[in-house]
Order: structure tokens, then C-alpha cells, then sequence
């Protein structure tokens, strides 16, 4: 077997899961041999996203080359997986060529569903409708919001699915309501926030808070509703109700921003690899796989329980490599990931809640003030702090 062929360390997935594990393994005293398998070309740090679509910032601030940051002596594999064969310790690329490794990382993100929503796929960036979920629809969710000169009817949806970010549909809505007050619309707006779930946020101290928020602003905030079909021709979203008489709930829109139901990659719902739930399964604290002692998975495409974010994967990805670099070397490791995750949750133009929990739900905070207040700082911190973070300290192994 030829060495190209065969990889010490092989990782799925190049994105900010991917990279930031591949930094921490590469800076150890005696690195492991590593490959990644990435097709795109392009790097996003979507947590700006919610900013673009506010019109904070250009979408292309959010993108920069993916060589750019694939760590130095890790070799980058531009294709995509197809299956896996964890019995054999293989994989498949989808260009048909096969791949043996000794440890496999799966970092492979989530997938978005936009084809699980009748007439979305179709709708997007039209009429109305727009999502901050993709960088190519995310320019349109700032063109509603400030087009929106008449008023009219507003609507921002979550899906019952996990999310990246479960507080990101909300913080639109936010700032979506905030320029409609600065910008004299407000009075004849109706801003609805539709969640097919039934609380706010996860964690009691930040629910509360935001709930003082949507009612402060006037946000008409509905629960247990299920965006399932876009009717573009008269404007209007179909949810479908989830209380126990269940039925549907037709409201007109004049802005609908979807946030669409997300899953597991295909290709690792299909495999060996997942658990029930079509995520990949493994140890809550070791991040190992359940049945494949050569195999772990961090970041969104795993079934870690606790909110699919970037701040969880900057805490997954050292302990991981710790324990792999562990188990390369005979030894045993201590490193383990207590679900820390965090939400900074806009709450308007120079207004954010800074979330910060673990697995049992408890805040975790790292500030000595009580972040379930708004505050101007932690805004700034989101808006210029963490993207600097994220691109010189966690995709380089530093933070």
C-alpha cells in the first residue's frame, strides 16, 4: 500500500472542527503523519452571519481561502467521502478511490435541509423570503430588513431540528425589530418569532432574560410551530402546530427569514459510525467512538449533547487531541470535555447576551458579571473580538 494512499491520522472535514483538531495535533512535540478531506476551497466564519444579515458587516469579511489555514505538513485531500468502512479502517471517496488510515477524525459539520420545507428551495433570496444560513442567501436577508420601508409582517422561524447555533434565529429577529425602530417602520410592523420548540433557550437564567427581551420589543414569540411549506404566489408560511391537537396555522408574510432543519451529513447517517439519531457516535467526554476505539468525532456531525457552536468545538478539539495523541503513544488521558458551549446572543445593534453553559445546563461564565444582561462590551466582543479569536487563535491551535 502506497503511503498516499494510507494515513496515520486521517480527518473528515475542514471546517472549523477539522482544522482547529488537525492545529492542536500538529503542535505537539512528535506529530502524527495527518490528511484532510476537504472539497471546498473557500473557509467561512459563519457566526458573522447573523451580522451580515444585519448589515453590520459585508459577507465577504466572513470568507477566506481555505490554504490559508490548513496547518503546515498536514496534507489536504480536495474530495469528498462517500462511505465508510470502519471494520476495515477505510473509507470511500466519492471519486471512487479508497483510503485505509489507522485514527480517523470525523469532523464532517451539519447538513442544511432546505428541500425538507415545501417550496423553500425555490422561495429563497424572492419575495420576501431569506435565511442567513448560507453565504450565498445571507445578502438577502439584509436587503429585506432594510427594504423594509411600508412595514408589514415579519417573521422568523426555528426549526425543531438541532441547529448550529439554536440562538441564532432569534438574534435576527432582534436586530430586524431594532432597525425597524431606528428606522420609523416599527409602528406598522408585526415582528413574529416562530420556534417549534416549546422555551426560548435551553438554560433558565438566559430564557428569562430573553423573554423580558421579545416582550420589551413587542415580538410576538409562538411556540411548538413547524415551518413545513412556503405558498410564495400569496405570501404565506404553513407551520404545523405541535400541541397535542396538532392541525396547521397559515400566517401571511411580508418577511419570512427560515431557518431551515439541518441533520446529519448522508453519508454519515447511512454508515456504521452513527448512532439511531444519524449522528456519530461517541463518548460524551473522550469524544472516542462507542465501538470504534480508532475513531472519534467532534464539532456538529457528532452526538455530543450539548449546542452545535464554534466556542464548543474550541474546547472538544484540544481535549480530543490530547486523548488521541494519548492512545498513539500507549498512555492513558485525563483530558475530557464537559459540554461547555456558548451563545452570544444579540439582542439589537450594540446589545448582546453572553450565554455560557455545560452538559448539566448550568451557566459556566467567564466574565466576573452577570452576563444574562445586555451589554455593549460583550456585543464588541462578538462583532471584533471572536473572529479574530477564531481565525488567529483557534484555527492555529492557540486558544
Amino acid at each position: 500500500m502506497t503511503t498516499q494512499n494510507h494515513h496515520q491520522v486521517l480527518i473528515v472535514g475542514g471546517g472549523s472542527a477539522g482544522i482547529t483538531v488537525a492545529a492542536h495535533l500538529m503542535n505537539v512535540a512528535r506529530p502524527p503523519q495527518i490528511a484532510i478531506i476537504e472539497p471546498s476551497e473557500k473557509h467561512y466564519y459563519q457566526p458573522l452571519w447573523t451580522l451580515v444579515g444585519g448589515g453590520v458587516f459585508p459577507r465577504e469579511e466572513s470568507e477566506r481561502n481555505e490554504a490559508d489555514f490548513i496547518p503546515a505538513g498536514v496534507q489536504w485531500i480536495k474530495e469528498r467521502v462517500a462511505t465508510f468502512d470502519p471494520d476495515q479502517n477505510a473509507l470511500t471517496l466519492q471519486n471512487g478511490g479508497r483510503l485505509t488510515y489507522d485514527y480517523l477524525i470525523v469532523a464532517a459539520g451539519i447538513q442544511i435541509d432546505w428541500g425538507k420545507i415545501k417550496g423553500l428551495k425555490e422561495s429563497l433570496g424572492k419575495n420576501g423570503v431569506c435565511s442567513n444560513y448560507s453565504y450565498d442567501s445571507v445578502g438577502s436577508t439584509w436587503d429585506n430588513i432594510r427594504s423594509f420601508k411600508q412595514g408589514g409582517t415579519a417573521i422568523f422561524t426555528q426549526p425543531s431540528t438541532p441547529i448550529k447555533c439554536g440562538g441564532a434565529p432569534q438574534k435576527i429577529a432582534y436586530l430586524a425589530e431594532d432597525y425597524f425602530a431606528k428606522h420609523g417602520v416599527r409602528a406598522n410592523s408585526k415582528v413574529v418569532f416562530m420556534h417549534a420548540g416549546a422555551s426560548i433557550f435551553a438554560v433558565k437564567k438566559y430564557a428569562d432574560a430573553l423573554t423580558q427581551v421579545a416582550k420589551r420589543k413587542q415580538i410576538d414569540v409562538r411556540f411548538q410551530r413547524e415551518l413545513v411549506e412556503i405558498r410564495p404566489e400569496s405570501r404565506e408560511a404553513v407551520f404545523k402546530l405541535g400541541t397535542p391537537e396538532g392541525g396547521e396555522e397559515v400566517v401571511k408574510y411580508d418577511l419570512l427569514h427560515v431557518t431551515p432543519p439541518m441533520s446529519a451529513p448522508d453519508f454519515i447517517k447511512t454508515s456504521k459510525l452513527a448512532a439511531s439519531t444519524g449522528w456519530v457516535e461517541v463518548n460524551k467526554h473522550t469524544m472516542q467512538h462507542t465501538r470504534y476505539a480508532n475513531v472519534y468525532a467532534l464539532g456538529d456531525c457528532s452526538n455530543l449533547p450539548t449546542s452545535k457552536t464554534g466556542a464548543a468545538i474550541r474546547k472538544q478539539a484540544p481535549a480530543l487531541a490530547a486523548n488521541l495523541i494519548a492512545q498513539l503513544n500507549g498512555e492513558t488521558s485525563s483530558a475530557s470535555y464537559d459540554g461547555y458551549t456558548s451563545c452570544p446572543l444579540v439582542t439589537g445593534y450594540g446589545s448582546l447576551i453572553m450565554a455560557e453553559f455545560d452538559y448539566d445546563l448550568k451557566p459556566k461564565e467567564t466574565f466576573p458579571f452577570d452576563q444574562s444582561k445586555e451589554r455593549y462590551s460583550m456585543y464588541a466582543l462578538k462583532a471584533y473580538g471572536l473572529p479574530q479569536m477564531y481565525w488567529n487563535g483557534m484555527l492555529r491551535g492557540r486558544v
